[in-house]
């Protein structure tokens, strides 16, 4: 297409009629895939329970019903303000078609830049119709484990700790670190985190697997090429889930431990991190960022039950694999992707061949194209 920059008035007028149109039919198509008429009749459902007076005699009802009206009308309000932008760019170029005149190029510029907001609005409405689990909206718990590679591979398991903050705080989301445990030489052993916000789970979730790093390395003397892993788990966090998994106190070992200074500012030096083991699965969880050793304990178990809940999700998918078959031509093996920093610069997503030689934006957080293009990914292939 030619750049109306580069050519007269008439393909400027051309060239953004095609753009508005097409923003046209993307906020039509918006409006079908986050079932606008559903929301908006569950909006007004939810507004009569939240004017009822007993709203808050149960805290958690309230809280759960708060937060959905919130998400509904942070949608209906978004769909209506594109709604608006779009239109008022319409009616605008609209005229400028009509009258004519010199003065198109600065109205193309402004018209231009409203385009681009809209389209980038609708970049976000769009991903969220690649999203199809039940949890994909909720906030999300992530461990990170050191692999093969010795002391390059707990380095790699902290550059990936780093990664993930990075990507959260790109994001806007918030983060809680809960418990690091150090390396013997540098890095990491591992991590848990939480991360706070809207489509955390679904987002993170893409990034499960083992991630393995190629370059030199820093701990050689020869400064010999190293090939190190590191793995990243994810479940979704849910503050509840009491009527999802039961845990019984005796099939669980609780340790306590003294808190190493790398889980933040807030780690007590006092015996107050706490280690659970689910001694049935062998399921671990620590915490150590909280002010006591109660209130570590219960991080652990909210953790801990969260790790149970996805386990008994994954048994189902497995069970219903075993029904109707596996999914066919996907590699779901442990290696994910590979980023590879010597002899050349290169990230590449193993599975949906998404790469880029801009490895340090990658390991700096930018990791939005990785998990749009396995989330395309896996849409296509399921719906084949």
């Amino acid at each position: 297409m030619t750049r109306a920059s580069d050519a007269g008035p008439d393909s400027a007028r051309l060239d953004l009629g095609e753009v508005l149109e097409s923003l046209r039919g993307r906020l039509d198509a918006a409006k079908v895939y986050l079932r606008i008429d559903d929301l908006i009749e569950r909006q007004g459902e939810l507004e009569k329970i939240i004017g009822e007076p007993d709203l808050w005699s149960d805290a958690d009802q309230a809280r759960k019903v708060t937060s959905e009206y919130g998400r509904i009308r942070d949608d209906i309000e978004g769909l209506r303000a594109l709604e608006t932008q779009l239109g008022d760019a319409e009616a605008l170029h609209l005229l400028a078609v009509e009258e004519g005149g010199n003065d198109l190029a600065d109205l193309e510029a402004g018209l231009t830049e409203v385009a681009a907001t809209v389209a980038r609005a609708l970049d976000e409405l769009e991903l969220r119709s690649l999203f199809s689990g039940e949890h994909d909206e909720r906030d999300a718990v992530a461990e990170i484990h050191a692999g093969a590679g010795g002391t390059d591979a707990q380095d790699w398991a902290e550059m990936m700790l780093r990664m993930y903050l990075r990507w959260a705080e790109r994001r806007g989301f918030a983060v809680e670190v809960d418990e690091v445990s150090e390396g013997g030489e540098a890095g990491i052993l591992s991590a848990t985190f939480i991360v706070r916000g809207r489509y955390a789970y679904g987002l993170l979730a893409a990034e499960r697997g083992v991630h393995r790093l190629v370059r030199m390395s820093p701990f050689d003397s020869q400064h010999r090429r190293q090939t190190s892993f590191a793995s990243l788990d994810v479940a979704p966090f849910l503050e509840d889930l009491s009527e999802e998994v039961e845990i019984d106190e005796k099939e669980l070992r609780v340790d306590t431990y003294r808190s190493s200074g790398a889980g933040g500012q807030h780690v007590n030096v006092t015996d107050s991190a706490v280690r659970i083991t689910h001694l049935p699965t062998g399921i671990v969880t620590s915490c150590q960022n909280e002010r006591s050793q109660h209130q570590n304990k219960a991080k652990a178990l909210q953790i801990l039950a969260a790790k149970l809940a996805e386990r008994q999700r994954a048994e189902r998918r497995k069970e219903l694999e075993t029904i109707s078959g596996p999914l066919s031509d996907v590699a779901w093996g442990s290696q994910i992707r590979s980023y590879v920093l010597a002899p050349y610069q290169l990230v590449k997503d193993l599975r949906s061949g998404h790469e880029t030689g801009n490895v340090e934006a990658v390991l700096d957080g930018d990791l939005y194209d990785f998990m749009i293009a396995f989330l395309r990914f896996r849409r296509e292939h399921e719906g084949s």
